[in-house]
């Protein structure tokens, strides 16, 4: 279950689109869909690419799950009932390193409400919730 106390995470539920995403996140790995065409990664799951328009030439592709802290903000009032219990509660956009152009949030499990280091790198981890469905968390590396 969660690392940060009083989280209920809420579950993704899966479709056609992001089955394989979230299939890969059970197995502990971080998949992106890559445009063979344009050699483009996409985040989150699209039905065609973003730069050349291309509908039938993705694969998944794993990355490695190393990024940094680009921002962050504070949540003290969210509306997501899952994250209520918890505030306040960190929210940061990852940049991605081997894709700057590629950016996820994360709640920053192990790092106090307020005290993230903006540029710091972080890593890769996954968290349970409530379904037993593993999600996507980015932590900070000491």
């Amino acid at each position: 279950m969660s690392t940060i106390p009083g989280l209920n995470r809420p579950a993704p539920v899966a479709n056609e689109l992001t089955k394989p995403f979230w299939d890969a996140c059970n197995e502990r790995r971080l998949v992106l869909q890559n445009c063979t065409f344009c050699e483009r990664l996409h985040y989150p799951p699209a039905p065609q690419c973003a730069n050349c328009g291309s509908a039938d030439t993705f694969e998944w592709r794993e990355v490695e799950g190393k990024g940094h802290i680009e921002v962050y903000m504070v949540i003290r009032d969210s509306r997501i009932r899952g994250f209520q219990s918890a505030q306040p509660i960190n929210f940061a956009v990852i940049t991605l390193d081997e894709d700057p152009g590629i950016n996820f949030l994360s709640n920053l499990p192990g790092t106090p409400p307020g005290e993230v280091p903006v540029g710091a790198q972080v890593e890769l981890i996954f968290e349970e919730t409530s379904t037993g469905q593993l999600v996507h968390e980015w932590r900070v590396v000491t």
